[in-house]
């Protein structure tokens, strides 16, 4: 049965709403087989009663979003357009609230009672630990909250590191140029990446420098204004590597290092830089530390039993030790 609505468009910017050109208008009309039109403050839209609901419900999103992000493009609406089709739309108050990021296929946000403080963390304090073992969404929380923060306009840069502990001397022995040596242990922040951004537009900042995804040793001289600055694999670093990493932070930048302080690869018995600076800035105004655990996995259902298993082994030897 067709059907006719008006929706106004109240306490918001039309032009941030609608999209440049009306590109976040052209998603919703390319998405659904209604007649949508802006006419004043209102958008009128003409169709099947089902995809009247819709339109509205995901108009409606729209505004909340645009409210509480200060920004809205075509990304977020193919988002809450998806969530609407697929009847998963949640109750904002239960739902959107908590969204750390819209992506095209889905919203990304906190799954966990340790990862709730994460993101409540990274939101409120300049620096944040990420202390974990793997499959706790240390890193992918950490790319999603830049990612986030940068289509915000909160910042105007990204920069992601890792140290290559592996490399060390034989790095030169490696096939290629020197970024082709090096990226492989730069790939899981590269995979964080491409689910959350578009490849051309990745592309695009990548190659303008606008996000870059560098080894630590990278950093090393740099002051980093207006930037949002993720140290991945931070087991990994030495104490001197740490306190070089977290000075590089300038003006209006945020940072955050995520790492498993059971994973430490470093040679000999070199003391981990994440170790010791939690002795050292537990107690500094701005720097938050979140301690996730198993109970904050959120991959393959057996990871959690793998990470007890050798947990309770662990423990096992010590105590026969």
């Amino acid at each position: 049965m067709a059907e006719s609505l008006e929706i106004p468009i109240v306490g918001v910017d039309p032009l941030s709403l609608l999209g440049i050109n009306d590109s976040n208008l052209k998603v919703l009309t390319h998405n659904f087989d209604a007649s949508i039109m802006v006419r004043g403050d209102t958008i009128q839209v003409k169709g099947e009663e089902e995809e009247v609901t819709q339109i509205e419900n995901v108009v409606t999103e729209m505004v909340y979003t645009l409210k509480k992000k200060g920004s809205l493009d075509e990304q977020d609406v193919e988002t809450l357009v998806r969530l609407e089709k697929s009847g998963s739309m949640e109750h904002r108050e239960e739902g959107l609230d908590s969204v750390i990021l819209f992506t095209k296929n889905d919203v990304i946000k906190p799954r966990t009672e340790g990862q709730e403080r994460y993101w409540k963390f990274a939101r409120e304090n300049d620096i944040v630990f990420s202390i974990g073992p793997a499959g706790t969404g240390k890193t992918y929380m950490a790319v999603a909250i830049a990612v986030a923060a940068f289509k915000n306009r909160e910042v105007s840069k990204i920069v992601l590191c890792r140290p290559a502990v592996e490399a060390g001397e034989s790095l030169g022995f490696l096939p290629g140029d020197l970024k082709e040596k090096v990226d492989p242990y730069l790939t899981p922040l590269y995979d964080a990446l491409y689910e959350m951004l578009p490849v051309e537009k990745l592309r695009a900042l990548m190659d303008q420098k606008i996000i870059e995804i560098v080894p630590l040793a990278y950093m090393r001289g740099r002051t980093l204004n207006n930037a949002f600055v993720i140290l991945d694999e931070a087991q990994n670093t030495t104490t001197l590597q740490m306190k070089m990493f977290l000075t590089r932070l300038g003006v209006n930048s945020k940072a955050i290092i995520t790492g498993d302080v059971t994973q430490i690869d470093l040679p000999g018995h070199q003391e981990s830089g994440l170790v010791q600076c939690q002795e050292i800035l537990t107690d500094v105004e701005g720097i938050k530390f979140v301690y996730l655990s198993p109970r904050d996995v959120v991959r393959h259902r057996l990871v959690k039993d793998i990470i007890r298993a050798y947990d309770d082994y662990g423990a096992e030897r010590q105590n026969t030790a």
